[in-house]
């Protein structure tokens, strides 16, 4: 009779300890194994003459790669941590960026064309980021939503209300 209510006790202590458990995730991990190949690196520019318009800010909008690429439904609701770099669609008065999408590499959305639609997470946060920190990639941590959004520059595959966000660094050799 003490061991099953031993258990059960046990149990109820450590549910909270294994919910709150934060999986970290990768920018593949978030493509379905069964899904077509799709490009997660930028496209290159061949023209090079198009290559000023690109990276001047006020140039043309390049098309997204894959606007509608399939998302993996079972990551849905899971505490995550996903590396990436910060493009800020709503800035505080003070510099804060508090809305943002995250991307795998640098420049995307911005200076290259937005990488498909699973490979971009909508981000909010109270936290939020310096503007002036944008060059470096950063870990964003919370729970994990598959929720299509979209937005000025990409249309997004997941959403998140960050807890936590700080620097990525390099693990040490």
């Amino acid at each position: 009779m003490l061991r099953p209510l031993f258990a059960l006790l046990l149990l109820a202590l450590t549910s909270p300890l294994l919910a709150a458990e934060v999986r970290e995730l990768t920018w593949l991990e978030m493509v379905p194994a069964d899904a077509p190949p799709q490009a997660v690196e930028p496209a290159p520019i061949h023209d090079l003459s198009q290559l000023a318009d690109a990276l001047a800010e006020s140039g043309p909008a390049a098309m997204q790669q894959s606007p509608a690429a399939p998302v993996v439904e079972e990551l849905d609701g899971q505490q995550v941590k996903l590396p990436g770099y910060i493009v800020p669609l709503d800035v505080t008065d003070e510099g804060r960026v508090i809305e943002f999408l995250l991307v795998p590499y640098f420049g995307a959305c911005i200076h290259v064309p937005p990488p498909p639609s699973n490979q971009i997470v909508h981000v909010t946060t109270e936290l939020g980021v310096l503007l002036d920190a944008l060059y470096q990639p950063f870990w964003i941590e919370g729970p994990l939503k598959v929720e299509h959004v979209s937005s000025e520059l990409a249309e997004v595959g997941y959403q998140m209300q960050a807890s936590k966000i700080y620097a990525y660094e390099l693990p040490e050799s």
